[in-house]
């Protein structure tokens, strides 16, 4: 699973969701001819980028390339199961991505598109969100 090597601050704040509701960066494809591309804001875990990929690879089997365009480095914490309360913040549990909608999660190339998007359909169902295919402008 994906998870940062290093971090300067172990445990962050939760965060909100305000300002800007549509993601303006990563939205457009950079590596591949196909993308699958994030409808909705959530985040996503690392475990969950993980079964999509290996979902993807195995579709596949050998052929095409494929980009995991982001990456978990958003702690989040959890308490024990019945402790009590106080006694500070909990232990990092795993890491997540906030996504935005826009926000492209995957590329693929060399391969035909409907290939593509059944290898895209498969992903997306591990992530609860909506999301969207899309190609190369050319």
């Amino acid at each position: 699973m994906l998870y940062p090597k290093k971090v300067k601050h172990r445990k962050w704040h939760k965060g909100r969701s305000r300002g800007r509701k549509i993601d303006t960066r990563g939205t457009e494809l950079a590596f591949g001819e196909f993308g699958l591309k994030a409808m909705e804001a959530k985040w996503i875990t690392a475990r969950q980028i993980e079964a999509a990929r290996r979902a993807i690879i195995r579709y596949l089997k050998k052929g095409g390339r494929l980009w995991v365009r982001i990456f978990p480095d958003k702690p989040v914490t959890t308490k024990g199961a019945e402790v009590p309360m106080g006694g500070g913040k909990g232990s990092v549990d795993h890491y997540v991505f906030p996504v935005k909608p826009g926000r492209v999660i995957f590329e693929i190339s060399g391969i035909g598109e409907d290939m593509a998007r059944e290898a895209f359909e498969r992903a997306g169902h591990k992530f609860g969100i909506k999301t969207k295919f899309v190609k190369h402008e050319s």
